[in-house]
């Protein structure tokens, strides 16, 4: 019996690609860089938004999850690899998105030195690691995703490209492709199955 994420993967995905990318847009807008970091750090839209961030990474993960479910069966051990690289990238950059919505602010008020001296020792390298493992899950994904046939080319070159820019996904807008591909695989999905159900029709009354 079909899981009822992976039958509604493509609304799940749509959905979830398109909030991804409005936020980010949000993002770039309360990003006042006329100001200094702090100060900026320190302004309600600003922390607003980049709380919100992190919340629609959760939209991602569960996109991912459900397109995973709906084509796991067809897309054999490639599918797999596609889905783990995506998921661990995704669930380490989400690390690093959920530290800057909610502890960046409180640093900002309590320790601000702490941000202007910069990232060091462990903290630099798991921001590096949530930078690159997110690039490379979702360059991965696409081009083993259209290997393991669960999308066509096309979408797979759209995961590469939105993979390489999402190096960048913590500062915005880089992280709009991401949501855009997402987005594009929802729709194709459901385009797909739309018309699956139109021939299946078609050849019920034929018969």
């Amino acid at each position: 019996m079909s899981s009822p994420l992976a039958s509604a993967a493509g609304p799940i995905a749509l959905v979830a690609g398109l909030t991804f990318a409005a936020v980010d847009v949000s993002r770039l807008l309360a990003a006042d860089t006329s100001k200094e970091r702090i100060a900026m750090m320190r302004e309600t839209p600003f922390q607003v938004t980049n709380a919100l961030y992190f919340v629609v990474f959760i939209g991602l993960l569960l996109a991912l999850v459900s397109v995973y479910l709906r084509h796991h069966a067809d897309a054999g051990a490639l599918g797999a690899v596609a889905f783990c690289f995506a998921l661990v990238g995704t669930m380490d950059m989400a690390g690093n998105m959920w530290f800057d919505g909610f502890a960046g602010p409180w640093i900002a008020d309590v320790a601000p030195e702490a941000i202007l001296a910069g990232g060091s020792g462990m903290l630099a390298v798991g921001g590096l690691s949530s930078y690159v493992l997110f690039a490379l899950g979702w360059m991965v994904f696409g081009i083993a995703g259209w290997r393991a046939r669960m999308f066509p080319a096309w979408l797979g070159a759209a995961f590469v490209v939105a993979g390489i820019l999402g190096y960048n996904a913590g500062l915005p807008p880089y992280g709009i492709p991401i949501g855009l591909a997402i987005a594009a695989l929802g729709w194709w999905i459901t385009r797909s199955a739309r018309g699956r159900v139109t021939v299946v029709e078609g050849s019920a009354v034929e018969r």
